[in-house]
């Protein structure tokens, strides 16, 4: 198996040129499926996290009971209300979603979305119904715990970014080597692994990237909900799904290090991260 340390060298010999003559459909049309009363926050982080990675088109499928908070909190995510249940998503919102979701490059299920039948429902006909990479994150993974031969089903590219806690609802236990472990289950389920935490896995179960960048500083709610934004505007923009994973956790924790040496570590917030990235993608 192959291991490799991840530097900002690499990074940039991965993303993409932007042409002179590019349009905003170049990089990337990419649907996010966040939010759920009491949860805009994560959903606003998602989409600009996304937006700050260089995606061209941000499409932000919300609970209809949360839609004027959302629509009024973003201006640049196309944001659109879905069918809900007692704040959550129904399984009648894939009926909505059927008719964009061929014209999406990649796809984010989980942030903020808490667990309900109607999660669940729409989590999996995602999983079944679309041909391109999609990335679950939090509630997108606690959904499946029970349900993995979704995943290993799938041929398309799935990209699951859990921390240790998510990793032992899937994995049935805490990673005890945490390299080992995340590549026997990303080769178990046919997935890529996002191990977060210090020295952050990337794995196929093959190939092994280990990201140096982050610091105690990104320890705060909605700093995940950036990561899953990040990575989703990089398969939009066309990088392979290892990659795109790889790189977006990378400058996740790079911004949160310009944030820390700037602002210390006590009171970073994901949004002070937002605004640094693009700095780091030059």
């Amino acid at each position: 198996m192959c291991e490799r340390m991840l530097d900002h060298e690499t990074v940039l010999s991965l993303l993409p040129d932007r042409k002179i003559d590019a349009h905003k459909g170049d990089f990337g049309r990419i649907l996010l499926l966040c939010g759920s009363v009491g949860y805009t926050g994560a959903a606003a982080l998602a989409a600009m996290g996304a937006l700050r990675s260089g995606a061209g088109l941000v499409y932000l499928g919300v609970p209809e009971s949360i839609y004027s908070i959302a629509a009024v909190k973003l201006t640049e995510p196309i944001v659109f209300p879905l069918p809900d249940r007692e704040g959550k998503l129904a399984a009648e919102a894939t009926r909505k979603l059927s008719e964009i979701l061929g014209k999406m490059d990649a796809v984010l299920v989980g942030p903020g979305l808490g667990q309900s039948d109607g999660t669940f429902a729409v989590v999996k006909w995602i999983l079944q119904n679309y041909n391109g990479p999609v990335v679950l994150d939090a509630d997108g993974i606690n959904v499946l715990c029970s349900h993995m031969d979704i995943l290993r089903g799938r041929t398309s590219p799935t990209i699951l970014t859990p921390h240790e806690g998510e990793f032992c609802r899937i994995a049935g236990q805490y990673p005890v080597n945490r390299i080992a472990d995340a590549q026997i289950l990303a080769k178990d389920i046919g997935s890529i692994i996002v191990l977060k935490g210090h020295n952050t896995v990337i794995t196929d179960g093959t190939n092994t990237y280990i990201n140096p960048t982050g610091n105690p500083g990104m320890a705060v709610g909605g700093s995940g909900d950036v990561l899953a934004g990040i990575i989703t505007a990089l398969l939009g923009q066309g990088i392979s799904p290892l990659q795109a994973a790889a790189c977006g956790t990378w400058l996740h924790g790079a911004a949160g290090d310009i944030c820390a040496a700037e602002i210390g570590y006590c009171g970073m917030l994901p949004t002070d991260m937002l605004n640094v990235l693009p700095r780091l993608m030059i």
